[in-house]
């Protein structure tokens, strides 16, 4: 015999409103867990700086201006220019599209399918899983930047090839995760249930087993964002990323390293060089380049006199 309980929709809707409704959730989630609010409110702030971006920048991030190369920041250019005169703040807010676009759709795709899998490996069990998880301790053996390069070499460094790049190492680190909640669930007596009603393995596993999941699924998730934008500027930055003239900002590091004085300097040839004076001087302990105790002539050679003496040297031979 059921029995049905009473209640007052004008109780509840009070309730509701005595706790604030949504923004006293908000409200408390912050108090409770102000670095997990922190973290949101950085996400939050880089989708609405790249959904508008088209708003706020003030220049084209792909235009150049040859006449304004490498300037230091101004009223004009905040945060100044790049070797090409493109306004650095400018690529700096359209960057932010590459890397949430890359950052989502890498930790999206990596989390969803290592759910997946991880869970029809928990639900069906022995030669399947046990093939499954040596597949997926080959991927893990590799760290996961070395395993991107490895895969957008092969592949090419075009976006959808960087996205996949990122998502294929995800995949087997959240599979573990997953199966191992996964596993517990298998045995609950929902899942009996569902099979002793005829439902097929995809519909239990996709209606009754990866629902109670979400948990580690969110946390993975989560995670997974922040090392992918990481790894596409880091991508992006050895070469093999997104390529010019996208705005990326692996590829604004790199060519701020590219044109810093340090890397533009003269060749030097075994010498140790003094900016101030403009020349080299021997090491400190008096040693030639093989270690022996001597006098030597130390030279700093500016780069086109030494590329000429390399042309000569090899026309010789």
């Amino acid at each position: 015999m059921a029995i049905n309980v009473p209640f007052d929709v004008t109780q509840i809707a009070a309730a509701e409103a005595a706790r604030g409704g949504w923004w006293g959730v908000i409200k408390d989630f912050i108090r409770r867990r102000p670095l997990g609010a922190a973290g949101a409110a950085v996400v939050i702030l880089l989708m609405l700086v790249a959904l508008s971006a088209n708003l706020i920048a003030p220049y084209d991030p792909v235009a150049v201006d040859f006449g304004a190369m490498l300037s230091r920041p101004s009223a004009a250019h905040w945060l100044g220019t790049d070797a090409f005169g493109r306004d650095v703040l400018t690529r700096l807010i359209y960057g932010s599209r590459t890397a949430l676009l890359v950052g989502f759709g890498a930790a999206m795709i990596g989390a969803t399918a290592g759910a997946v899998l991880g869970v029809g490996s928990a639900f069906f069990g022995g030669r399947v899983d046990l093939y499954l998880q040596r597949v997926m301790d080959i991927f893990i053996a590799f760290p996961l930047i070395i395993l991107a390069l490895a895969i957008v070499a092969i592949l090419g460094n075009t976006l959808p090839n960087l996205i996949m790049a990122i998502t294929i190492p995800m995949i087997p680190r959240c599979a573990i995760v997953i199966r191992s909640s996964a596993l517990s669930i298998r045995e609950m007596p929902y899942v009996d249930a569902a099979r002793a009603a005829g439902f097929g393995n995809g519909r239990i596993i996709l209606r009754h087993m990866l629902p109670n999941v979400m948990a580690p699924y969110l946390i993975l998730l989560t995670s997974f964002l922040g090392q992918a934008i990481l790894l596409e500027a880091t991508l992006s930055f050895l070469g093999l990323g997104v390529q010019e003239p996208t705005a990326a900002w692996g590829l604004m590091l790199r060519g701020a390293a590219a044109s810093s004085p340090s890397t533009s300097s003269g060749i030097l040839s075994g010498t140790r060089s003094t900016p101030s004076c403009g020349r080299s001087e021997p090491p400190a302990n008096g040693l030639t380049p093989s270690g022996q105790v001597g006098t030597t002539t130390w030279v700093l050679r500016p780069a086109a006199t030494a590329d000429e003496e390399n042309r000569a040297f090899h026309r010789r031979l």
